[in-house]
């Protein structure tokens, strides 16, 4: 048996929350990022040897982890958007499924021990119950995207039962904070209100749905959640990772603009309303807190109020 590796690999890098678990993990080990060819790595605050990996390249997948023969690791990356998927669902499979695919296959020919913490998602449940979403919740995906974070889902746990691989599956729900793109909801309200402020005017701030509760949990928390998943969880086990409260967007909107130094409208826009949107999500993670003993810290004001000036900066350097 060839020596044990104590290389960290993080797929999906350069990502929101991977750029997160990239400052989480500073120090622990050596750490390798991939992020995908023609991708643009995001600068890190700690050491980190980057690789570009096409997850849909079988033979270069492999290559590279039996190269960096990683004792962890995290896979985060992926097609992240339920909005997009139903526009391009062929890519939302391609990305979710088979890149995972080839990741759990190159781990398990490496031949050399590795645990692997496959990130899925809460759409992997059937949404509409007003009642918080357990790990035992239904499976039953309401978009493309679900569908192709619960086929993630399904390969990651036949990966444990039948191959033997030391797999742990974290389904976090919605979360937010600092470096989101503004294809998500808290960002695209903290984008459009730090340009309104940059240009000394009223504007209009363009939404969709702000009837919808969703759970949040900020990014920060959820990347701590994953290190404590792959430190102590066991293998074969999926753990929800939620805050167990859900917010209202007309609130969360409410709360951005009182801390906005400009005049804004709130307009509906019909562009940002998805075909299928359900009222309330909600995510039990009792799992999660009672057996690993994981607890979100940081409260959604700081996660509203942190956005905020992190898009500020962004409008300043003009990197919008």
């Amino acid at each position: 048996m060839p020596p044990t590796s104590t290389k960290i690999l993080v797929t999906g890098a350069s990502g929101f929350a991977g750029s997160h678990l990239l400052d989480r993990l500073a120090g622990r080990s050596p750490l390798v990022a991939w992020a995908r060819p023609g991708g643009r790595p995001r600068p890190a605050t700690v050491d980190v040897e980057w690789q570009l990996v096409d997850l849909l390249d079988r033979t270069a997948v492999a290559k590279a982890v039996a190269k960096t023969a990683p004792s962890r690791i995290y896979h985060l990356a992926g097609a992240p958007q339920v909005d997009t998927s139903w526009k391009s669902v062929v890519p939302h499979l391609e990305a979710n499924v088979l890149g995972t695919h080839h990741l759990l296959e190159a781990a398990r020919r490496a031949g050399r021990p590795c645990r692997v913490l496959v990130v899925t998602s809460a759409q992997v449940y059937e949404m509409g119950s007003p009642e918080p979403l357990t790990e035992n919740a239904p499976m039953l995906p309401s978009s493309p995207y679900g569908l192709s974070k619960l086929a993630q889902d399904e390969l990651a746990m036949r990966a444990h039962s039948e191959d033997g691989l030391d797999v742990v599956v974290a389904r976090p729900f919605n979360h937010a904070g600092p470096r989101q793109s503004q294809a998500f909801v808290i960002s695209s309200f903290a984008r459009q209100i730090a340009l309104a402020e940059a240009r000394g005017k009223a504007a209009d701030i363009h939404v969709g749905n702000l009837t919808a509760r969703r759970d949040i949990t900020d990014v920060r928390d959820v990347a701590g959640a994953y290190v404590r998943l792959m430190d102590s969880a066991p293998a074969g086990r999926a753990f929800n990772i939620a805050s167990g409260t859900a917010h209202q967007m007309s609130d969360l909107l409410t709360r951005l603009i009182a801390a906005s130094r400009a005049k804004v409208r709130v307009v509906e826009d019909p562009d940002r309303l998805r075909p299928s949107d359900t009222p309330v999500i909600v995510g039990d993670a009792t799992r999660l807190r009672t057996e690993l003993g994981w607890a979100p810290q940081i409260p959604i004001d700081q996660t509203l109020s942190d956005t905020l000036d992190w898009w500020r900066a962004e409008v300043k350097n003009g990197l919008t």
